[in-house]
């Protein structure tokens, strides 16, 4: 197949395995993507599924690190190809490609979102513990991981107003020290540490000590008190994502405000439990999420009905 001639019906088919992905596979964003109109949804699910093909090539524990790292630069150089116009046979791209023409998403965007996934896999090849020195350093792989998602995102939302670039990546980013809070012990057991060094040294927190904690056991204070400092982060950046609602167009507003309360319930739930991310892997219940997409569902009708 080549770029322009992709019959709708094929189109269809690619579209409909991008979804069954984000499906099966989102767990907060897909309560989102159904609060969307059908192209949109289709679109958002193609990008969701694009990313979930890059980590899961990053993140393949049966495949030595360099073996990772070639299988990635073959996808990506397959990805430029059909980008171009080539041929493919992958639904993924081809449901992509037509989200990037349809939506003007620039390409230098998937770009970055592909130099996100690698910095993990070149990390890894060293052997040693992938950390960032300072919060500027760590707020670059969040911009790269997650901003740039948003600034794909919200091309397909749709906006006019240019201060949605920023708060859109702020909100990216607010997304990703949640992630980074909820996941400090599963990373680690990776040999990844996004705690700051900068923080950690001001804590009196040895590397080690986050490397090697104890299973089961909550974190000692003087650790606590960092991870309460990335929460604190995190809710200055969640503030972005209230200034971003009303930028976006309308029918989009429903599914970023229900992928925000979800990430944003989350944060909440890390926070009461006192920044215990050790002691069990804290999540939002599936009732809550869904309690929360009837809401959203709610005000994409009434704002369907007020024009």
């Amino acid at each position: 197949m080549t770029s322009g001639t992709t019959g709708s019906m094929e189109l269809d088919a690619s579209y409909a395995v991008c979804r069954a992905i984000a499906r099966r596979e989102a767990k907060n964003f897909y309560y989102a993507f159904v609060a969307l109109p059908k192209a949109k949804r289709n679109a958002i699910c193609a990008i969701y599924a694009f990313m979930r093909q890059a980590d899961d090539l990053a993140d393949d524990k049966a495949m030595p690190i360099e073996e990772r790292r070639v299988r990635l630069d073959a996808w990506t150089a397959a990805w430029k190809a059909t980008s171009a116009g080539g041929e493919t046979a992958d639904p993924i791209f081809v449901a992509v490609r037509d989200a990037t023409t349809r939506y003007r998403i620039p390409a230098v965007l998937l770009d970055e979102l592909i130099a996100g996934v690698t910095m993990d896999v070149d990390a890894a090849k060293s052997g040693a513990p992938d950390t960032y020195a300072t919060f500027n350093d760590l707020y670059r792989y969040c911009y790269l991981v997650a901003s740039v998602v948003g600034l794909v995102c919200i091309r397909i939302f749709g906006y006019s107003d240019p201060r949605a670039e920023k708060l859109a990546e702020e909100t990216g980013v607010a997304f990703q020290l949640t992630n980074i809070l909820r996941d400090v012990e599963e990373d680690a057991e990776r040999k990844r540490v996004y705690l700051p060094l900068e923080d950690l040294a001001a804590h009196g927190v040895a590397l080690e000590s986050v490397l090697l904690h104890k299973k089961g056991t909550g974190p000692p204070e003087n650790e606590r008190a960092i991870l309460r400092e990335i929460g604190r982060r995190a809710e200055r950046y969640y503030a972005s994502a209230q200034e971003l609602m009303p930028l976006i167009d309308k029918e989009s507003r429903p599914a970023l405000w229900v992928l925000v309360a979800i990430y944003h319930a989350l944060l909440k739930r890390i926070e009461a439990a006192d920044f215990d991310v050790y002691s069990r892997r804290i999540s939002v219940p599936t009732a809550t999420k869904i309690s929360i997409l009837i809401s959203g569902l709610t005000r994409m009708m009434w704002m369907r009905v007020a024009g």
